[in-house]
């Protein structure tokens, strides 16, 4: 509900109205995902460019 009253600015009588086969169509656009997923030697690089840090230093 969230999505079709704030992403999709519907009214309640056109969300109601809808499918969920057109709901989902209407979400999908501002979700897609734009190519792959990084492959095991890409993601191993990530990992050197950016570590994780060991501790969490406060002020």
């Amino acid at each position: 509900m969230a999505a079709g009253f704030g992403l999709l600015r519907l009214s309640p009588r056109d969300f109601w109205a809808m499918t969920p086969r057109e709901f989902e169509k209407a979400v999908s656009y501002f979700g897609s995902a734009k190519g792959e997923a990084p492959g095991k030697a890409q993601l191993a690089e990530l990992m050197k460019l950016f570590p994780d840090q060991a501790e969490i230093q406060f002020g």
